[in-house]
């Protein structure tokens, strides 16, 4: 019967995850062009994502997100996307695998944001260099207060659905 129990839940997951990437594909899809990239909803999924399933949205964050940079043609970002985004997700999961109260949301968000603003710093810089990388700074910190506000209002509905049910 445990095993039962336990191939069920890793169904619910993978399901979950494919749902999940879909999500990030198409929220990452609404944005706004900026000088380097464009300003998106699709960190608050991930961030979510990384509430709802942990660790494991790693694949959603970085799957959905590669494809909307495939899909939008910045096709350069496809693979630091994928890192930076997965990591973001994995991260903030990870934190939250066990602690999902506020102060850990914040962290976890937080943190994963951090990732994503020193990632694609890291990669500009390499790719375009200093003065251009410093230049998308700020769009890339609006995505991600954007991406926690987000987030955080969807896991406390989360939570407060949860605590409903119970």
């Amino acid at each position: 019967m445990e095993n039962r129990n336990t191939a069920k839940e890793t169904a619910r997951k993978v399901a979950l995850a494919g749902v999940f990437a879909a999500l990030v594909f198409v929220a990452t899809e609404i944005h706004v062009p900026t000088a380097l990239g464009y300003i998106h909803l699709g960190d608050g999924v991930i961030l979510y994502c990384s509430y709802a399933i942990g660790p494991a949205a790693f694949l959603p964050a970085a799957i959905g997100s590669a494809l909307a940079d495939l899909i939008a043609g910045y096709a350069v970002y496809i693979a630091p996307t994928f890192i930076i985004k997965g990591l973001m997700g994995a991260f903030a999961g990870l934190i939250l695998l066990k602690h999902k109260g506020i102060v850990s949301r914040i962290l976890a968000f937080t943190g994963a944001e951090l990732i994503m603003l020193a990632g694609y710093f890291i990669f500009e810089t390499f790719m375009y260099g200093l003065t251009a990388a410093k230049g998308a700074i700020l769009m890339n910190l609006i995505q991600a207060g954007a991406g926690i506000v987000m987030a955080f209002l969807l896991s406390s509905a989360h939570s407060l659905a949860k605590d409903k049910k119970r």
